[in-house]
């Protein structure tokens, strides 16, 4: 009696085994066809690190600066062309009666006349001695009081900032913003420089490095409020507005009481501006963030499961006479299949093993150079090699249905 013809088997570990010796066989070729992998997987993890990262940043920014900033402005003119100035002169006073706030003042850009200069010598004194018009795309003069300049969170380069004294006493002091004083060529105090506003004169007290808030004014000269109003008149209709610097958690608080204390009569005057909801902020700058870069890492991935592709049909086509030889010794069509899917499955997660990697060092490189705290969530790590072996299996899918459909015959024919 004839026995019965057995069903030829291929265990998971010869098929394994198998698919990592045709890698080994070529190994340069593995290489290239991992390499596409490997740049979309990096990429994926770089950039999902660096928007952790980033988004860390901008917390703590925003607690910072933007949690605490409340701008108020004047919109008298809207309900009312002859109500004047909104902000009354002792805003300032009234404001300390509310609760939460560090530093608060009244700013606005002084409208000069035109041909009005700013320079370290009077108009007219000599070559070089006007800086630029204000009204004329020069230096801007700003009329800020105390409180306002305060609230700015200045960082002096040297001498003071002027007090509650200079703005009684309508003293002509000046405090310049870095870029003025560079542009004017004054580098020290020893010597009591003053700059000179068309013909007024002010005395340097002091030189801002940097800003916290509204950097513009580092281009700017910085008078006392009463000062400018003596000079040159008060704020134009909608020109002024109200600085506000408060204590963390409070704006939003502040925001609704500031318009009553300063205006009693007509709140509908002001309008203040209170900080953004930080949760909205953070959500939109993340997704807008991600949704960009993972755009980029999947159009990476793209190419690397399209080199894959490539590759592992090429392979197929070179190794015909060898699936023909296998046929005939009684290997299945799923077999082969399953030998050649393994195989760009393998390349797969070996470029996302390794992406993986480079997409950390990338990360934490990054932020040691920012000096930044690298911030990469797990579920990234575990996703990512993950995602590799994805790209390997959908890119091995047509080739190895093409190695699976070659008959046995008319591949030993070739």
């Amino acid at each position: 009696m004839t026995p019965p013809v057995r069903t030829t088997r291929l265990s998971a570990r010869d098929t394994l085994s198998e698919a990592l010796a045709g890698i080994l066989r070529r190994p340069g070729r593995a290489v290239l066809t991992a390499l596409g992998t490997v740049l979309g997987v990096g990429s994926f993890v770089a950039v999902l690190g660096l928007t952790a990262t980033l988004s860390s940043r901008i917390d703590g920014r925003f607690n910072l600066l933007t949690a605490t900033e409340v701008s108020v402005q004047d919109v008298a003119a809207e309900h009312d062309e002859f109500a004047g100035p909104a902000f009354p002169a002792d805003a300032e006073q009234r404001l300390r009666q509310v609760a939460g706030i560090a530093h608060a003042g009244v700013l606005w850009t002084v409208r000069l006349d035109p041909g009005t200069a700013v320079g370290s010598l009077p108009t007219g004194a000599g070559a070089g001695a006007a800086e630029g018009g204000a009204g004329g795309g020069g230096t801007a003069v700003v009329a800020a009081s105390p409180g306002a300049v305060a609230a700015l969170a200045p960082t002096l380069r040297q001498g003071r900032l002027y007090d509650g004294f200079a703005e009684r006493t309508h003293q002509r002091v000046a405090v310049l913003g870095s870029g003025v004083a560079d542009r004017l060529g004054i580098t020290t105090l020893a010597t009591r420089p003053v700059v000179h506003i068309g013909q007024e004169p002010f005395t340097v007290a002091g030189i801002i490095a940097d800003v916290e808030r509204r950097p513009e004014h580092l281009l700017s000269v910085l008078v006392p409020r009463a000062t400018a109003e003596e000079l040159w008149g008060p704020p134009g209709p909608a020109s002024a507005s109200l600085l506000i610097d408060t204590e963390l958690g409070a704006a939003r608080q502040v925001a609704g009481l500031v318009p009553l204390a300063l205006r009693p009569d007509h709140p509908e005057y002001l309008k203040a501006v209170p900080p953004p909801d930080p949760r909205v902020l953070r959500s939109g700058v993340t997704s807008d963030l991600s949704a960009l870069f993972l755009l980029l890492a999947g159009i990476c991935l793209v190419i690397g499961a399209v080199g894959i592709a490539n590759t592992t049909l090429v392979a197929v086509l070179e190794r015909t006479g060898e699936i023909g030889l296998r046929r005939a010794l009684g290997a299945r069509g799923r077999h082969v299949w399953a030998q050649f899917l393994t195989e760009s499955a393998a390349l797969g997660a070996l470029g996302g093993l390794v992406g993986t990697a480079l997409g950390e060092l990338t990360v934490v490189g990054v932020s040691l150079v920012r000096d930044w705290t690298p911030v990469i969530h797990p579920a990234t790590v575990a996703a990512a090699p993950l995602a590799g072996l994805l790209t390997g299996l959908l890119a091995g899918l047509h080739p190895a249905w093409r190695a699976a459909r070659i008959e046995p015959a008319e591949a030993l024919r070739r």
